[in-house]
């Protein structure tokens, strides 16, 4: 075994870290230019410039997404061909009732869960089923004409039978599932609800744990105004109420569910029926808020198979979650027998959320809020003699991340925690919100690495060593010094103390975070590049990246350090040439990876491995995907992928279209969320960048990487010369006061228009078109 040589000294890699922080981001790098000058052509100055933004209309909206709506003409007999609605708590899949004449609606809901945690998150805070309905025609299914509308976000469409054809449109909003159907011909709309037994979906893997009792059966109940209820009591306290009124062609259903009451669930799901009042009603408010959704950000690409994927992961992340609910399970809100059927903490939970930034939609960010609201629970993770300054999480919990962490020294998975938070990290680095760090990132992160240093110790080397833990996935648990836990620990020390920084904290571990980043061990690598831990190669196809996590996503060991391109080379390749595990998310990381490194070509050649149907496990029909029960990370982790591709914020510079694959010739972002809370508009055609627009939502220090070549003009939107500093390597450093805009090209002043680009790659629908 070889270690990994300290890549700078303390003061340098803190410099390093720091513009992260955006705290030095204006400092020039060694060796380059420090004056600040103007820099604008002759003609710029007093010539204000406006963007012409060809999406600000319903109809270009609706004319867009119209092409990347998901079709079916063949009628989807599982859950991973058929449409999905959501509202980031009530969810429902469409698809053939199993063996029978009749179409399923799935009725599933992200708060419904057992309350029982002595039986583990696989069985005794699992997600809990609910039921589904059927659409049951008189005549015998022949043909279906659907139509996803991610404009709309409303199924609609016809199911022709030999009796006549019923014509549906269907929508989730505010916890209720509306459907409308139309008869006609000999046809009719027959429509029964069948509740489903409250036990874990886990029963298809395995037995119930020793001691475990079945929830009591449910009960139904009709109300004066004809609405039926179905009522789940539940062993270990709680309710869920399921209740569902039809008036002429429209079916509303809601679902409630309470704990520790028993009764409240049943009063919530009739107060959401009367709320929603029809199927019209509730459409006008469910396509206002849809219609506001979409215009916060906008990307266009050539490959229409890709792009339209690339929009429905938005759709699907916003019918999966919302700030406020509850986190995203392995399956989101679209619970179906799996073996996994809770919250997955060691790398599903952090792909499910990373597309929410550069899609500019931070009000999507369930993570954030379930850490911030379940500090107490996270304290009462950790065994009883650490609680007084740690916090932790075991491997999947339920939605309030109820699941003990074992200690360091046992083979324990210890780090999830840590890894959680920086999601929420980028959260704040991508809105600046102070409250975000000070009141969820900074006391849960100290917690976090607390229980770590609690078994830090020194060795012989006089460097500190971690006793052995688990590199999650891999079957061989390293003896010590494990790289998942390094590199958290190391994000985690100089996260802590940038933030009492930025803070005005005087923490008095401020020393041991100092000296932990001082003397922690170097990573573990041989002639293949990083392994796993201590004395413990990568040996075996494995199909997480937790051995290299300190290069992608904390970039901690990057493109920009040259003394450590070979290395994350080799153990890339080596990661990959080792086959057999590898599963979606081993392409979707890799993508990212070699985006990373400027190498668009070789990032899009992974990532479409994912979507190739003869890859052991690709993106299915409707852009889910299953393993051995589904699980919604992989696809919107190829999203981020993308995103990789087109535009990077890490280090403390903004690099734009840092990795596109050479065949996209034009690609146009608009409003791209980057971190320092800056929104970028770029638009590239005949494969040359034209122009770069950046706006400042809080006043950080702007760095840019920008592509550009020739001389360039920086322009502020009232038409006066931006002050810019070259800091070399095509970056320019520029200085951009909050709420104001700069326009970055060379050349005369371009089209400054945002439009969609032209497909050169077409391809089908998604569905089953």
């Amino acid at each position: 075994m070889t270690s990994q040589p300290e890549r700078h000294s303390q003061p340098a890699r803190r410099a390093v870290l720091g513009t992260a922080l955006g705290g030095a981001a204006a400092a020039a790098l060694p060796g380059t230019a420090h004056a600040e000058e103007p820099m604008a052509s002759p003609g710029a100055v007093g010539r204000p410039w406006k963007l012409r933004d060809a999406m600000t209309t319903d109809g270009a909206w609706a004319r867009f997404l119209h092409d990347q709506d998901l079709r079916w003409t063949r009628l989807p007999t599982l859950w991973y061909e058929g449409p999905f609605l959501g509202d980031g708590q009530l969810g429902s899949m469409i698809y053939q009732e199993p063996g029978a004449n009749q179409i399923r609606f799935t009725v599933q809901h992200g708060r419904v869960q057992d309350h029982r945690p002595e039986f583990g998150s696989g069985w005794g805070t699992c997600r809990l089923p609910v039921g589904h309905l059927t659409l049951e025609p008189a005549g015998t299914i022949t043909a279906v004409d659907w139509r996803l509308s991610l404009w709309n976000a409303e199924l609609t469409g016809t199911v022709t039978t030999t009796a006549g054809t019923l014509t549906l449109a269907a929508l989730i909003h505010d916890e209720v599932l509306a459907v409308r159907v139309k008869a006609t011909g000999g046809e009719r709309a027959i429509w029964t609800f069948h509740p489903e037994e409250a036990i874990s979906p886990r029963k298809i893997s395995e037995a119930p744990p020793t001691g475990y009792t079945a929830n009591p059966a449910w009960t139904t109940r009709t109300t004066s105004d004809g609405t039926e209820q179905v009522l789940q009591p539940l062993t270990g306290g709680g309710q869920t109420a399921t209740a569902h009124r039809r008036t002429g062609d429209d079916l509303l259903l809601s679902v409630g569910h309470s704990h520790p009451s028993g009764t409240a669930a049943e009063a919530d799901s009739l107060r959401n029926l009367r709320r929603a009042k029809s199927y019209s009603t509730l459409r006008s408010r469910h396509t206002d808020w849809w219609h506001a959704f979409y215009r916060k950000s906008f990307v266009s690409f050539p490959d229409q198979r890709l792009q339209s994927f690339h929009w429905i992961q938005l759709y699907k992340v916003a019918s999966a979650s919302r700030a406020g609910g509850p986190v995203m399970a392995t399956s989101g809100p679209w619970l179906e027998p799996t073996p996994w059927p809770a919250v997955w903490w060691n790398l599903n939970v952090q792909l499910e959320y990373w597309l929410i930034h550069g899609f500019n939609h931070p009000e999507l960010d369930s993570l954030a809020t379930t850490l911030r609201q379940n500090q107490e629970q996270l304290i009462a993770n950790v065994p009883d003699a650490y609680r007084a300054d740690s916090s932790g999480i075991g491997r999947s919990s339920d939605m309030f991340a109820n699941r003990g962490v074992g200690r360091p020294g046992t083979g324990a998975e210890t780090g999830d925690l840590t890894w959680a938070l920086h999601n929420v990290w980028l959260s704040y680095r991508h809105s600046m919100d102070k409250s975000l760090l000070r009141d969820t990132i900074y006391p849960v992160l100290r917690r976090a690495i607390n229980y770590y240093l609690h078994f830090l110790t020194p060795g012989s080397d006089g460097k500190l060593h971690l006793p052995s833990t688990l590199s999650p996935e891999y079957p061989v648990v390293p003896p010590q010094d494990t790289n998942y836990d390094l590199a958290l620990i190391r994000w985690g020390c100089q996260t802590l103390l940038d933030s009492a920084q930025l803070l005005g904290i005087e923490d008095e571990l401020t020393p041991r975070w100092q000296e932990v980043l001082a003397r922690l061990t170097p990573y573990p690598v041989d002639a293949n590049g990083f392994m796993i831990g201590a004395d413990t190669p990568y040996a075996q196809s494995h199909r997480h990246y937790s051995h290299l996590l300190m290069v992608y996503p904390l970039y901690l060991v990057n493109w920009d350090q040259p003394e450590n391109r070979d290395l994350i080379t080799k153990s890339l390749v080596h990661w990959h040439a080792l086959t057999g595990a590898h599963r979606g998310y081993s392409y979707t990381g890799a993508a990212s990876m070699y985006a990373m490194s400027g190498d668009g070509d070789t990032a899009i050649t992974y990532l479409r491995k994912f979507f190739d149907p003869t890859t052991r496990y690709p993106c299915r029909a409707n852009t889910h995907y299953t393993e051995a029960g589904p699980v919604i990370e992989t696809p919107l982790s190829a999203s981020q992928s993308l995103h990789d591709m087109f535009c990077q914020s890490w280090g403390g510079v903004i690099r734009v279209f840092p990795a596109v694959p050479s065949a996209w010739a034009d690609l146009t972002l608009h409003n791209f969320r980057t971190e320092g809370a800056f929104l970028v508009s770029a638009v590239r055609k005949a494969g040359t960048t034209r122009f770069i627009r950046v706006k400042s939502l809080a006043g950080e220090p702007l760095k840019l990487r920008h592509g550009l070549t020739g001389h360039l003009t920086a322009v502020l939107d009232d038409g006066t010369p931006a002050r810019t500093h070259d800091l070399g390597d095509g970056t320019l450093a520029i200085d951009l006061p909050r709420g104001h805009e700069v326009l970055v090209h060379t050349g005369s002043r371009p089209d400054l228009s945002i439009a969609p680009v032209a497909v050169s790659e077409p391809g089908p629908a998604w569905g089953l078109p």
